[in-house]
């Protein structure tokens, strides 16, 4: 029997946005790097841009999808006092839809052994795990983190303090065979009290009984004390290895008042496996006093993420040089962690933050300037850069009249790149052929004018491009029938890409408090209502009202 899939419902799942591709666009004056190298592993392309994160995620898409190691997002937690003017399950709705988008995108940024945590609260915690269930697939779930956010206060609840976060953590493949390395973390102060010894190579072990109850195929041992008495054990080590062990010093006998036992080296593992209960990596006010020691009084920030939080999911699952990504970035505390930790970053903020808390804290970062967080445990000295970037306008804009036009804030530069983008080109023009200004494979090629392409123009470039080769022309106009060229594919534009995207379309945020009022619904008629419930019923399908 084939196995029906278990999909989530809510109001409004079937309007899906149509992203328009936006280029990026760097800003030398706010770019920042370093005056020297500190070391050969100072990485200087890290990306911080600016704008609407759901526009970015789709920016990135064309040349970072497969890319991400992992991504670590703090969404807005949905708290409900943004939602006055709904009911509570359009409330859910919207919430919903919003993320579905980001999640979607950010599935297709992550590398095949890549990672998502996504930080939440009680509010939207479960919606969003079936929702992460139907795009990451249930199979990849890893489990849920519980993060204990603050270690006191609480005693105006009306009920219970919550002092806990929850960060879902999904693979976009759980088989083993993309995580080829065991998931550990450095060992904890705890865990390293247990391993006190140091043998004359620098490794930690502590001694443990060599008997064992319960072992499979448990091997009967019997060796000579040095008073001449006998101990017969279960081990796990054969009899020449126990005797080896006692000659090299790798195993000993002592005795106790209850007898002799034998005694082996246990040496501490490279990594410890994480606990899921995180208790040890910072509170809320632990970040807020990184935010303060950074920036004062003056520039605090509603729920900060402390260094050691974010340190501990990027150690989990990354090594130096992979590719971190927040699209939810705020404070900056993901980038300056990953930049510190050796990671390669790009970090997406809509808001002021980005230029009040990010630019002047990455700064400080890269200047070895910021002694707090984890800059300590990292050796962090410093070095390396980051690149800023603003999101382009919309390619396509509407005059007094309604009528689409190219945005005049386009030079020819831009307008190629963002044609290539919208056609699914990679930008990649030729020093020494004008007409080849991107490619979607060797032989197929894209042209972008503004101009009025004749008849002739439009047949000398048919014969170079000639047999082998394709041409996709977008222009202003042209002379003739469009398919007179066999090895040319000819547009108008902006008329031929209208139909593409949602053109000036610039504000996808999750600040729901912003969004107008929608008219409601209209109401089912009595028939269509059983008819609806019957599909649902046939589907297997969870709605949430």
């Amino acid at each position: 029997m084939q196995k029906q899939k278990l999909e989530l419902m809510w109001v409004g799942k079937e309007k899906r946005a149509k992203l328009e591709p936006r280029i990026l666009i760097e800003d030398p004056q706010k770019s920042y790097h370093a005056d020297k190298r500190v070391s050969d592993n100072d990485i200087f392309d890290n990306m911080l841009i600016h704008g609407d994160n759901l526009l970015a995620l789709k920016a990135l898409e064309q040349d970072y999808a497969g890319r991400v190691k992992c991504i670590y997002i703090d969404p807005p937690y949905n708290t409900g006092n943004a939602f006055e003017h709904y009911d509570d399950g359009l409330e859910h709705s919207i919430w919903l839809s919003l993320m579905r988008e980001r999640l979607e995108l950010l599935k297709n940024l992550l590398s095949d052994d890549g990672v998502i945590f996504v930080n939440l609260d009680e509010n939207e915690h479960a919606y969003c795990k079936v929702l992460c269930d139907e795009i990451f697939g249930r199979i990849n779930y890893i489990g849920d983190l519980i993060w204990q956010k603050r270690k006191r206060g609480g005693n105006d609840s009306h009920f219970f303090a919550l002092d806990h976060d929850y960060i879902l953590v999904y693979a976009k493949n759980s088989d083993k065979k993309f995580h080829v390395e065991k998931w550990r973390v450095s060992q904890s102060e705890n865990y390293l009290k247990r391993y006190k010894e140091i043998d004359k190579n620098g490794d930690r072990f502590y001694w443990d009984t060599l008997a064992r109850d319960g072992l499979q195929n448990p091997i009967p041992v019997t060796i000579k004390c040095p008073d001449g008495s006998f101990l017969s054990i279960n081990s796990q080590k054969s009899k020449d290895t126990i005797e080896i062990g006692l000659r090299e010093g790798s195993i000993r006998l002592i005795k106790s008042k209850n007898g002799w036992t034998l005694h082996h080296r246990v040496y501490m593992p490279k990594g410890q496996v994480l606990r899921s209960i995180l208790t040890e990596v910072g509170t809320n006010k632990t970040a807020g006093d990184e935010i303060t020691s950074l920036f004062g009084n003056n520039k605090s920030f509603d729920y900060p993420k402390p260094e050691s939080l974010i340190f501990k999911l990027l150690e989990l699952t990354t090594n130096p040089g992979d590719l971190v990504l927040d699209s939810f970035l705020g404070s900056g505390t993901t980038a300056a962690v990953a930049h510190k930790m050796g990671r390669r970053w790009i970090g997406i903020e809509l808001g002021e933050h980005c230029d009040t808390h990010c630019v002047p804290r990455l700064k400080k970062v890269i200047d070895g300037e910021d002694a707090g967080g984890i800059t300590k445990s990292a050796n962090w000295r410093g070095g390396g850069g980051f690149r800023y970037y603003n999101l382009a306008p919309s390619l396509v804009k509407f005059d007094e009249w309604g009528n689409p036009v190219i945005n005049k804030e386009f030079n020819e530069n831009m307008l190629v790149r963002a044609l290539c983008k919208v056609e699914g080109f990679n930008f990649d023009p030729s020093p020494d052929v004008y007409w080849k200004q991107g490619k979607s494979t060797e032989s197929d090629f894209i042209y972008v004018t503004t101009q009025h392409l004749t008849a002739q123009m439009l047949q000398k470039l048919s014969d170079d491009v000639g047999e082998n080769c394709t041409l996709l022309i977008c222009c202003g106009s042209f002379d003739g029938k469009k398919d007179s060229y066999s090895n040319l594919t000819i547009k108008k534009i902006p008329k031929a890409i209208l139909k593409k995207c949602e053109w000036s379309h610039d504000d996808y945020s999750l600040e729901i408090k912003n969004l107008p009022m929608s008219a409601p619904d209209p109401q089912p008629s009595p028939a269509s209502r059983k008819k609806s419930f019957k599909k649902q019923q046939d589907n297997n399908q969870l709605e949430l009202l």
